[in-house]
């Protein structure tokens, strides 16, 4: 890759001029994937299967509304490795309208605010039909004088097993992250998702993890419901690794990936996308009954925060990953997002540590210059 300041530059120009884009790096690669389109590439969907037939860059939110669409960006340019300034020639690329974000502030939960929130949810649970919810709150910062460009190169390289990426889009505006987990990903001829739940610090001097049973038991949730919904689509052969440790950034989680063919959903992609999404790892179960919930006690809009993002049949490949640790960019702050899954065994207490410690790996970026 060329020198990464001249690519930073491209990247701060295409976000002063308002031009929309989304680039990326997959976990564990440093090729750069860009995709840049006019604003007419631009289209906007108001229901997940929409995507059947389609092909861009989309990205979704957790619940679909008339302010928060999903964003399908369709390449007028699309490079598969972005690494040299002169590949990107945007000059005739027309700009979209800064009119079309809304610039919102961030909504702050004190500590005393969500340990309550977390303590009813538990309630919840216990007495009633839920299982799991997951209950997130917005962490906001200062927004710093820094090149955008130069904090997402740095996330990157402080994230390598994460899928890595910064968009600027009509609706959406700006949004960066580094998100360990899977929704739905080619592999040759077959498809993988990922059962991703449960979150301790990672441990940077050994590898012996070990899982209480609020994890294990959180993790299964999720497992037994892609088993359910493998069922509806008439999958009925599959191959799983783990449960298994993945270690990004600064936390670790318990991870089950499925494999499974691709014929059984290539006519249908857009509607299992749609049946898939939002899993109980960012949601809950049953899945009704923990949306209402989470509208009821969450003060702040998820918008396209534990939505879905990537690269949608470009090259007939698709690598969808969950937005999770992901950041909103407004004029005046970055609004961290983080949540967890609470089940009956949840300590609120030890909560409010997982949405910090879960920060961490975008805070550690924010509030330290590049060597």
């Amino acid at each position: 890759m060329e020198n990464k300041t001249n690519l930073t530059s491209v990247l701060d120009q295409l976000i002063e001029k308002h031009i929309a884009f989304a680039c990326w790096f997959n976990p564990m690669d440093n090729l750069l994937g860009i995709v840049v389109g006019n604003s007419f590439d631009v289209k906007i969907l108001d229901r997940f299967d929409q995507l059947n037939g389609e092909a861009g860059f989309v990205f979704a939110p957790f619940r679909i509304t008339d302010k928060y669409p999903v964003i399908l960006l369709k390449p007028a340019i699309y490079l598969e490795d972005f690494n040299s300034a002169e590949q990107l020639d945007f000059s005739n690329i027309e700009p979209f309208s800064s009119d079309t974000i809304a610039d919102d502030h961030s909504i702050i939960s004190t500590k005393e605010e969500y340990l309550r929130t977390i303590e009813e949810t538990v309630a919840a649970i216990r007495g009633g039909e839920l299982s799991k919810v997951i209950i997130s709150r917005q962490i906001p910062i200062n927004r710093p004088d820094r090149s955008l460009g130069s904090i997402f190169f740095q996330l990157h390289d402080e994230t390598p097993n994460a899928f890595t990426y910064l968009v600027n889009l009509p609706s959406a505006g700006m949004w960066m992250g580094a998100t360990p987990e899977v929704l739905l990903k080619s592999e040759g001829r077959f498809f993988e998702t990922v059962s991703l739940a449960g979150t301790q610090v990672r441990k940077y001097d050994s590898d012996d993890y070990f899982w209480n049973t609020k994890d294990i038991e959180e993790q299964a949730f999720i497992s037994r419901y892609m088993l359910e919904l493998f069922h509806s689509f008439d999958i009925h052969k599959y191959r799983t690794t783990g449960p298994e440790t993945l270690e990004s950034g600064k936390v670790a989680h318990l991870k089950t990936s499925f494999f499974f063919a691709a014929e059984k959903i290539e006519n249908c992609l857009g509607n299992f996308v749609a049946e898939l999404h939002p899993t109980p790892a960012v949601c809950g179960l049953p899945k009704n009954l923990a949306d209402e919930f989470i509208r009821e006690k969450e003060r702040h809009h998820r918008k396209y925060y534990t939505g879905y993002l990537g690269p949608w049949k470009l090259n007939q490949q698709v690598n969808l990953f969950v937005n999770l640790r992901c950041m909103e960019i407004t004029n005046n702050e970055f609004i961290l997002y983080a949540g967890g899954g609470i089940t009956s065994k949840s300590v609120p207490e030890r909560e409010w540590d997982e949405t910090n410690q879960k920060a961490k790996t975008l805070l550690a970026v924010i509030n330290t210059e590049p060597e």
